[in-house]
């Protein structure tokens, strides 16, 4: 993508995605063509992501650096009158990091702008062809983490929200599946379809619906310890399937016949 025009100087902490480079929002991919300097997180953000740009700009990977490297870098170089596109996969408000960037950012003066993402969870709905909200049958999405070196605060348990049994997209759990899966299965049901999906986007990604019960069991028989998204949802077993026909009757009334609103009144139906 070739450069519109200079972007003023400051930090811009941008979504990259899953990984697709496609799903790039536009001004994600004006920003990293027209940025200075790229500080990317190389462990989540796949290759292809930069390299589909054809930036020009000075790229730096931060996986094997820590907050206060990283930090001094974006401040130096917008104080030098330089753009810092700060790279983060998925999208920055969930499990990003970012807080603490952000904070230390207005400690110093240096302006930000933060530029969503698309996040795993919905990439991983698009590839199982599933709404997560089907009417009559489940209308919440919780997105939540199990406690591991970062704490969950208690009434955040798993076990807690699970009682609501939503559809429930379960982020950096790989490596405590076992006691998931147990916090999990005292509220839904053992035969809940749970989607397991590894790195969504990347060249190896892949994808398993199992029942909820044999969740860990997959996920140690895959050897899987890192970018897995977990999805228990009911709306996973009435996703439409090809071959069969009929199909689950639910559906919203927004464009239902016999459902009137601001833009479709009765007198039209």
């Amino acid at each position: 993508m070739t450069p519109t025009q200079p972007l003023p100087p400051a930090v811009y902490i941008v979504g990259a995605g899953p990984g697709d480079p496609e799903l790039l929002t536009l001004k994600a991919l004006r920003l990293l063509a027209s940025a200075d300097v790229i500080l990317y997180a190389d462990s989540l953000v796949p290759a292809q992501i930069l390299e589909s740009i054809g930036s020009q700009a000075e790229t730096i990977p931060t996986a094997n650096k820590t907050l206060e490297q990283i930090l001094p870098l974006m401040i130096d170089r917008v104080r030098q009158g330089q753009s810092v596109v700060r790279l983060h996969s998925g999208d920055p408000c969930l499990y990003g990091a970012v807080h603490e960037q952000m904070q230390a950012l207005v400690t110093a003066g240096i302006p930000f702008e933060v530029v969503p993402g698309i996040s795993a969870f919905q990439t991983a709905a698009a590839k199982l062809g599933v709404e997560l909200t089907v009417p009559g049958l489940v209308q919440t999405i919780i997105l939540t983490r199990i406690s591991g070196r970062t704490h969950v605060p208690e009434p955040e348990e798993l076990a807690s929200l699970a009682a609501h049994k939503a559809s429930l997209c379960l982020y950096l759990a790989a490596r405590h599946v076992e006691r998931a899966q147990e916090a999990l299965l005292l509220h839904y049901d053992r035969d809940t379809p749970v989607a397991i999906c590894y790195r969504l986007d990347w060249p190896d990604e892949q994808l398993w619906v199992v029942p909820l019960h044999q969740m860990a069991e997959v996920t140690r028989r895959e050897d899987l310890i890192r970018t897995t998204l977990y999805v228990i949802s009911p709306a996973l077993a009435v996703r439409p399937q090809a071959g069969e026909s009929g199909g689950d009757d639910r559906r919203s009334q927004l464009y239902n016949p016999t459902h009137s609103h601001l833009f479709r009144p009765r007198a039209q139906v």
